[in-house]
C-alpha cells in the first residue's frame, strides 16, 4: 500500500537531486536527519520471534546496533508514558506521564478522570472527548532542545495515536498530525497544509474502497487456527478483509501504517528535511501493532501479518529515502511490549494463565472495602481497571481513610492473583532506581513510573500470566501495562549508512534514546536533567559518546 499512495503524495514533491553519500556513524559529522520510529506494542519478543523473516526495513535495522533487551523500565507500561521516555532521556516520574490516564479529584469538572494528552481546563474536554494538549509533559523532548540550540531544526511528529505524536514531538515542535476518522489532525486552529489535505484526501479514497485483505506468508502458517476468547467470537484467523467505509478496521490492519509511513516520506520530501546545514528531526508513531494486538493477540496470523507488512513498509519507506541521498540516522523502539491472550496460551503449553477475577475492579473492591469499614461505597475507591493507581475519596476523614486503606490492603494482598500492592509513601520513600533495568525490584520499577502529584494511593499490581480484561466478547482479548518483561522488554535498533553492525544483549533503557542521539549531533545535555546515558554505537574502541 505504501508504494502506491506514496507515489501520488510524491506528485506534489518532486524527488531532488542526489546529495552526497551519507557520513557513517564514527566519521564525526553529524547526520543532517534524525529518524525516531516507535513502533506501539512491539515487544522484544515479537521482535526476535520474527527476526529470521525480515526481508525489508527491520532487516536494514538489525545490520545496525541491535540492542534487543530494551527495557521500558517503569511498572506503568501504557502507550503514553512510554512514548515519554523515548525522546526525553526522562523515565515517567520525572516526564509527569504515569499512565495513559490518571484521577484528579480536584479537577474542576465532573469527569475528574485526566487523559495523559489533553487541557482538561478547556471548556468541554473531557477524558473521552478531549481538547489534545503536551502540557502535561513535563520535560522537553530532544526536538525540543535541538530547536533551543538552533532555532532552524525543523521538529515534525507524525503518528497513529495523538498520544504519541505529542509524547514525542513535545509541546514546542514545528507540526505535529496524527490519525483520526477524518484523515491526520492537530491541535485546534492549527491550518492544514496542502500537504496533509492531500494525505487526507488519499486517506478517504483509501478508506472508502474495500480491502480484500492480505496474503499469509509463509511463516504465518502454523499460527493460523481459530481460539475461541466468548461464545460468538474467536480470533486467530483473520487477514484484514475490510468493508468500504469502515474506519476501525482500517486502524487495526497494516494500512494505517502504510499510509502514516507514506505521509512521513512526503513530509520530508516536501520540506526538505535533512536538506539544510542544521539536523532536523522526524518522530514517526506507527500504532497498528499496538491496535492489532489488542484486537486479536499477538500470536495469531493478524499480528503475523502486521509484523510481515511492518517489514516491507519500512524497508519502502527508507528506499524512498535513500533515493534522495540523506545522510539520516534511523532509531526504532517500541513504547511497551504486550502479552497475548490467555485461551490462546492456555492452549500452547500454559494452562496457567488466566483473566483477571471482576472482584479486582475498583467499583467491587469498593464495594467490599465499604462493607467491612461502614462506609459509603460510591466513588470510595477510584480506578482505572483492575490494576494500576488506585484512589481514595478525598472526602474521607483521617480516620476513615485510614481505615478503609487498611481493609484495602489487607483484601488486595489475600488475593491469588496479586503480586503486590504498594502505599503512596512507601513509593516515595523508595529512592529513584539505577543500575541494569532487568536487575530492578517491582518497588524499583513502580518507582520509575511513581509521580507524588499524580499517583494514587495505592498501586496495584497483579501476579504474571494475569490478564486485567474480565470480558473479551467484545473490544480488547489482550493488554500489556504490567511490570514483567513481557510487557517491559522491547527492541531498540540503530542504523546509519555505513556503520559497523553490532549487537549488545544487555540491557539498556529506552531514556538512553534521547542522549544516544544527542551525542551524534554534537548536542551537549546535562546529565541532571535526565535519567539516561549515552550509548556509544561504534563496534570497536572508538566511543560516538566521548566527552558526552
Amino acid at each position: 500500500m505504501l508504494g502506491k499512495v506514496l507515489h501520488t503524495l510524491l506528485l506534489l514533491a518532486p524527488l531532488p537531486v542526489l546529495a552526497q553519500p551519507a557520513a557513517p556513524t564514527g566519521s564525526g559529522t553529524p547526520p543532517r536527519l534524525i529518524i525516531a520510529i516507535s513502533v506501539d506494542q512491539f515487544s522484544a519478543d515479537l521482535f526476535s520471534e520474527y527476526r529470521p523473516y525480515y526481508t525489508g526495513g527491520l532487516k536494514r535495522l538489525s545490520g545496525g546496533a541491535v540492542f534487543p533487551r530494551g527495557y521500558q523500565s517503569h511498572a506503568a507500561t501504557e502507550t503514553c508514558p512510554g512514548h515519554s521516555t523515548i525522546l526525553t532521556g526522562s523515565r515517567p516520574s520525572r516526564t509527569g506521564i504515569i499512565a495513559n490516564s490518571w484521577i484528579d479529584q480536584k479537577a474542576g469538572r465532573a469527569d475528574k478522570t485526566i487523559y495523559c494528552a489533553e487541557d482538561e481546563s478547556q471548556a468541554g474536554s473531557s477524558s473521552s472527548n478531549y481538547v489534545a494538549s503536551p502540557i502535561h509533559l513535563r520535560v522537553p523532548t530532544l526536538g525540543e532542545r535541538m530547536k533551543a540550540a538552533n532555532p532552524a531544526t525543523r521538529n515534525i511528529a507524525i503518528a497513529g495515536k495523538d498520544r504519541a505524536a505529542i509524547m514525542m514531538g513535545g509541546a514546542k515542535a514545528d507540526q505535529i498530525w496524527w490519525l483520526s476518522s477524518k484523515g491526520y489532525v492537530s491541535y485546534p486552529g492549527i491550518a492544514t497544509p496542502p500537504l496533509v489535505a492531500r494525505v487526507n484526501e488519499i486517506f478517504q479514497q483509501r478508506l472508502a474502497e474495500p480491502n480484500a485483505g492480505f496474503e499469509l506468508p509463509a511463516q504465518c502458517a502454523a499460527k493460523d487456527f481459530p481460539v475461541r476468547v466468548a461464545p460468538d467470537r474467536t480470533v486467530g484467523t483473520g487477514r484484514f478483509e475490510r468493508p468500504a467505509g469502515r474506519y476501525d478496521a482500517f486502524r487495526a490492519s497494516p494500512e494505517q501504517d502504510a499510509m502514516t509511513l507514506a505521509f512521513a516520506a512526503a513530509t520530508i520530501e516536501t520540506m526538505g528535511l535533512g536538506k539544510q546545514p542544521q539536523t532536523d528531526i522526524i518522530s514517526i508513531g506507527l500504532s497498528a501493532t499496538d491496535v492489532i494486538g489488542h484486537a486479536y493477540g499477538t500470536e495469531g496470523t493478524e499480528s503475523c501479518i502486521q509484523v510481515d507488512r511492518l517489514d516491507r513498509e519500512l524497508g519502502a519507506f527508507f528506499d524512498r529515502l535513500d533515493q534522495q541521498g540523506l545522510d539520516y540516522v534511523v532509531v526504532l523502539t517500541a513504547d511497551h511490549g504486550g502479552h497475548d491472550l490467555p485461551e490462546r496460551h492456555q492452549q500452547n503449553a500454559m494452562p496457567m494463565e488466566q483473566r483477571v477475577d471482576p472482584a479486582l475492579l475498583p467499583g467491587a473492591l469498593a464495594k467490599a472495602v465499604a462493607a467491612r469499614t461502614g462506609t459509603e461505597a460510591k466513588g470510595l475507591i477510584l480506578g482505572d481497571g483492575p490494576s494500576g493507581d488506585l484512589y481514595f475519596n478525598l472526602g474521607l476523614t483521617p480516620a476513615q481513610r485510614a481505615k478503609v486503606e487498611a481493609a484495602t490492603l489487607a483484601l488486595l494482598r489475600a488475593h491469588p492473583q496479586v503480586e503486590a500492592v504498594f502505599t503512596k509513601a512507601q513509593l516515595a520513600a523508595t529512592p529513584s532506581p539505577s543500575g541494569p533495568p532487568e536487575s530492578w525490584s517491582l518497588i524499583q520499577e513502580a518507582r520509575a513510573s511513581f509521580n507524588t502529584e499524580r499517583s494514587g494511593d495505592l498501586l496495584l499490581l497483579l501476579k504474571p500470566r494475569i490478564t486485567p480484561i474480565t470480558d473479551p466478547s467484545h473490544g480488547s482479548v489482550a493488554t500489556h501495562g504490567s511490570p514483567w518483561d513481557t510487557d517491559r522488554r522491547v527492541p531498540m535498533l540503530f542504523w546509519r549508512k555505513g556503520m559497523r553492525s553490532f549487537e549488545q544483549p544487555l540491557g539498556v533503557e529506552t531514556v538512553d534514546i534521547m542522549p544516544t542521539l544527542a551525542a551524534l549531533i554534537g548536542l551537549p545535555i546535562p546529565r541532571s536533567e535526565i535519567d539516561g546515558r549515552c550509548l556509544d554505537l561504534i563496534a570497536g574502541p572508538e566511543d560516538s559518546c566521548a566527552g558526552r
